[in-house]
């Protein structure tokens, strides 16, 4: 296992972390729970080969994923560093100290490593967390007081509002989205690590995405390895920058595995990244001729989400990510955050031709997408 240095923490964290939030589950009295049987000896391997760095929060697997990680963490709690997280829901410190104390009697631990403010953007810092006998506050008393060791936060904004929260200087390390397929955040990250932050990443394999068979993206090191995933994991583990990447693990293989990419003397060297860094700019261009997601072409009268369903056949046609692709698209229209129709519910009426900046022959691509995803 290769580790690295947390930010000006003084840590050496281990480059691959256990992200708690897939773990195998079981239905128990009508209620879907951790498999403890099945997960807390996963949790155990990972720590036997190297991983010190395991990441959970109060919602995980139906809001048990702290109880199992808290279990998991019996005869191990000094040699890992745990990470858990507390959802902004208002601005009450005292509030936020609940939520805290929650955590803590469900993960049966006297400190939390390293605590996150979960999911915010510089709204939600700035209306919610900085204010007077706010969460700000409370954090920096539960400091004091030993419960937790570091105060961080996790993050879905624009990389801009990243680099604002960083400059506050109240943080110690961050936790972000990046991936072969999503790098928005890649000056952030150097800036945070600039700054003296520990960096971990959730999702290197892009959510599941880059999980799926794909031989576009293994060419990229064509010979060199096994899988997508493989792939993808090194690929945000060669970014020198990033302290840990999160695996959300739920089998005993894909630790073996994950542990292996990780232990890696070197995930990829100069050559090799920039060949990745030539064909994933090339990739871009090919995704930009189906569609730059402008939204010019945008409402549709009939409801379909024309940007949505190309940015979706993208990971078809630009990425062999079909299954995933497929899967996707089965979840417009009913995903809240994948709203509006699909690509077979084109009525071909011809008002959004005309709007495309780079004449786009959108019926014909709609027809295709429905005709591959559907």
């Amino acid at each position: 296992m290769q580790y690295r240095e947390f930010g000006n923490t003084g840590i050496n964290v281990s480059l691959l972390g256990f992200g708690a939030m897939r773990l195998p589950m079981v239905n128990i009295n009508g209620d879907d729970v951790v498999d403890e049987d099945k997960a807390i000896p996963m949790i155990h391997r990972a720590f036997e080969l190297g991983v010190n760095y395991i990441d959970t929060a109060p919602g995980y697997c139906n809001k048990t994923s702290e109880i199992a990680v808290g279990k998991a963490l019996k005869g191990w709690r000094d040699k890992v560093y745990l990470s858990t997280k507390n959802p902004i829901e208002d601005t009450s410190g005292d509030n936020w100290r609940r939520r805290l104390e929650d955590s803590l009697k469900k993960l049966d631990v006297d400190y939390i490593d390293f605590y996150h403010m979960w999911g915010i953007n510089w709204q939600t810092y700035t209306e919610r967390i900085d204010v007077p006998n706010g969460p700000m506050e409370a954090a920096r008393k539960a400091k004091e007081e030993g419960l937790i060791k570091h105060i961080s936060f996790s993050f879905h904004d624009v990389p801009e509002s990243m680099i604002k929260i960083i400059d506050t200087g109240n943080f110690e390390s961050v936790l972000c989205q990046y991936n072969l397929l999503d790098r928005a955040n890649e000056e952030a990250i150097a800036y945070a690590k600039s700054k003296g932050l520990g960096i971990v990443i959730m999702g290197p394999v892009g959510g599941g995405r880059l999980g799926e068979p794909s031989q576009q993206i293994q060419n990229l090191l064509p010979g060199k390895v096994r899988s997508t995933a493989e792939m993808a994991l090194r690929f945000v583990m060669a970014n020198p920058n990033v302290s840990c990447a999160l695996s959300g693990m739920s089998s005993m293989d894909m630790i073996e595995e994950n542990v292996q990419v990780a232990s890696l003397p070197g995930a990829l060297n100069d050559e090799e990244r920039q060949i990745i860094d030539q064909m994933l700019e090339e990739n871009k261009r090919l995704a930009d001729l189906y569609c730059t997601g402008c939204n010019y072409c945008m409402p549709c009268p009939t409801g379909v989400n024309i940007p949505l369903n190309f940015q979706i056949m993208n990971y078809h046609r630009v990425y062999g990510l079909t299954e995933y692709a497929k899967s996707q698209y089965a979840r417009i229209g009913i995903d809240d955050n994948m709203s509006g129709g699909k690509a077979e519910d084109c009525t071909e009426c011809g008002t959004c031709v005309p709007l495309c900046p780079q004449n786009l022959d959108i019926i014909k691509q709609l027809r295709e997408t429905a005709e591959v995803l559907g």
